[in-house]
């Protein structure tokens, strides 16, 4: 037998209230007033949590809802602390110096930044994670662009827009995969139906970085390569051998092994690797690598503060962010605030146009009220689906507005899960780098675009007689 609800039903605009207090709140203590994400979230749950109890809800009730929240970020949460382990053991196994050292002689200063773009979203297509490629390939290309002189938000931009387009447009991406199954959309068909929006995107995104990176690293900051390279070979060992981590990681992808499988087979690699170039290294202090992260003493203040980072205590204040967050999705959805708001909206749309555009905005809200990739994602897709099916749209179209309006855009909120991740990897704030994230940005413009013109909006087909 179902139990029955404690709480009285919420009311449509009664959840739109909640829900603009919320962003209020959140938004004035991040951007105006420069808080760290977790106080705000704090704040806003102990809100939640009040408007609750005077609804009648029980103890259980509003207990039940966090603890719901919680479970989708188990997995996540887990990846995170073994990311922030694997970043410690790449460097002091010399692959991220290693990386660092190639790239100063492959890439060319002045078309760097967009080589930053092309690199990570071709890698990132064949791995299909961005969260991989922004902890590994990332921190090196970021290293070598802080060296050129290339402002830090624009280099941290390029590397999440290129890992987004490789995770958008991957086969083996967890986020591409989900889109396809809620919408009920062949995967294949799906990513091709993606280019619509993507191609555009990537273009636009590929000429911005262009513009932006030429003359970005100045001829003060170029003299100080020679200086990085010397220490970097003196310090660490540079080898063609550090490609193998990469390519493990890449055999793990196109054989479909989970990401947490990946992760440990690639420490466990790393670590033997330290072995080799290390015999006499004490376990213990592989041991404290692991747990609070690799320490550079090369004596060069630059490259010390570059690959002083990873560990698994790196990522707490990360982790404790998502765990907030999932907190207060957890509540948001146990008190059927989101659904309330999103749910009457989908049902007064009467053309494709406003459709399209109404999930892309439905799944940004989701992002920033819940903070959650893959609920923005699910909960737009489930609301909206008898919507797109009733203005005669495939499913193909609404697969690819969960990716354009949810899957994106999640780097770009400062208390979501992949925008806290990607501003504590490489230390850039999430406002810092949202304005050059480009690719981000300009896929739900496109979608919306596609939506309004028609321009590629799949429609169903029409039965035969």
């Amino acid at each position: 037998m179902q139990k029955q609800r404690s709480w009285r039903p919420v009311s449509l605009p009664e959840a739109l209230i909640i829900l603009l207090i919320m962003l209020a709140i959140m938004g004035l203590g991040v951007i105006k007033f420069g808080l760290s994400p977790q106080t705000p979230v704090i704040l806003v749950i102990a809100l939640v949590i009040l408007w609750a109890r005077i609804r009648g809800a029980a103890w259980d009730d509003i207990h039940g809802g966090i603890i719901e929240g919680i479970k989708t970020g188990i997995i996540p949460i887990f990846i995170f602390l073994l990311i922030g382990a694997l970043i410690s053991v790449w460097i002091a196994a010399g692959i991220i110096p290693s990386m660092m050292v190639f790239g100063f002689h492959l890439i060319s200063a002045q078309w760097f930044v967009p080589s930053v773009f092309l690199v990570c979203a071709i890698i990132g297509t064949s791995i299909g994670s961005a969260f991989t490629i922004i902890s590994t390939i990332g921190i090196a290309l970021f290293g070598i662009g802080t060296t050129m002189g290339i402002n830090p938000a624009l280099i941290a931009g390029a590397i999440i827009s290129g890992a987004i387009f490789g995770d958008k447009t991957s086969p083996l991406s967890d986020s591409t995969n989900l889109a396809a199954a809620i919408a009920e959309s062949d995967l294949f068909s799906h990513i091709r139906n993606l280019m619509w929006s993507t191609i555009p995107a990537f273009i636009v995104s590929l000429i911005g970085y262009t513009i932006l990176g030429m003359g970005a690293a100045t001829e003060t900051h170029l003299g100080k390569i020679n200086t990085t390279l010397a220490v970097l070979n003196q310090h660490f060992t540079i080898s063609w051998w550090a490609a193998l981590p990469l390519i493990l990681m890449l055999v793990c992808a196109l054989r479909k092994i989970p990401a947490i499988a990946t992760l440990l087979m690639n420490i466990t690699l790393a670590i033997v690797m330290i072995f080799i170039e290390q015999p006499h290294i004490a376990i213990s202090k592989i041991a404290t690598m692991v747990e609070t992260g690799f320490v550079a003493k090369t004596g060069n203040v630059g490259v010390d503060q570059l690959l002083s980072r990873g560990g698994i205590s790196a990522m707490m204040g990360t982790v404790s962010l998502i765990l907030l967050t999932l907190s207060l999705g957890g509540l948001l959805m146990q008190f059927n605030l989101i659904q309330t708001a999103m749910v009457p909206l989908a049902k007064r749309l009467n053309n494709s146009g406003s459709t399209v555009t109404a999930a892309i905005l439905a799944g940004i809200g989701v992002n920033i009220f819940v903070g959650e990739q893959y609920l923005s994602v699910i909960l737009p897709g489930k609301a909206f689906k008898k919507t797109f099916n009733d203005q005669g749209l495939a499913n193909l179209a609404l697969s690819r507005v969960l990716e354009d309006g949810g899957t994106v855009i999640n780097y770009l909120v400062p208390w979501g899960v992949a925008g806290a991740f990607a501003a504590n990897t490489l230390g850039v704030s999430t406002l810092a780098y949202l304005p050059f994230c480009f690719f981000s940005l300009l896929s739900p413009i496109f979608s919306i675009i596609s939506g309004v013109t028609g321009w590629g909006l799949k429609r169903q087909a029409k039965a035969t007689v």
